[in-house]
């Protein structure tokens, strides 16, 4: 199985630096995968589910905010603002943080709040969905 390098930092930490086979990630234009001898590209990231699985075979997901990821010679390198395990995840934050930014976009405010409720809204979405990642494959 073919394997390439990744790198994957946000603000606050290193997450994962080693071989992967296969990554899947939010992009602005959809969900993006990659694999070992990707053409070079850089992509802006946006917030949404990370999946990535490394040359065990094991599966990992995480929750993700806006950042950008970069392919170059078989080097993948994720710079997210944010990233969160499934057992990381604050649900009870998560569901509010997405209530009050549903708030926010119901009042139809200026460009700019707009935009940052919408952002907060798609990471608060994201980092539910990842949390209940697991439960929903079992059903």
């Amino acid at each position: 199985m073919n394997a390439f390098s990744l790198s994957i930092l946000s603000a606050e930490r290193r997450f994962y630096n080693g071989k992967c086979v296969s990554i899947i990630v939010p992009t602005s234009q959809g969900q993006y995968g990659i694999q070992a001898k990707h053409c070079n590209m850089i992509a802006a990231v946006v917030p949404g589910m990370l999946k990535y699985t490394t040359p065990d075979g094991e599966i990992v997901i995480a929750a993700i905010s806006e950042g950008i990821v970069k392919v170059e010679d078989n080097q993948v390198v994720l710079l997210v603002d944010t990233i969160e395990r499934p057992d990381e995840i604050n649900e009870k934050r998560a569901i509010d943080s997405e209530k009050a930014a549903k708030d926010i976009l119901s009042h139809r405010n200026n460009g700019q709040e707009y935009r940052f409720a919408q952002m907060k809204l798609a990471r608060a979405i994201s980092r539910v969905k990842v949390k209940h990642y697991n439960d929903s494959k079992n059903d």
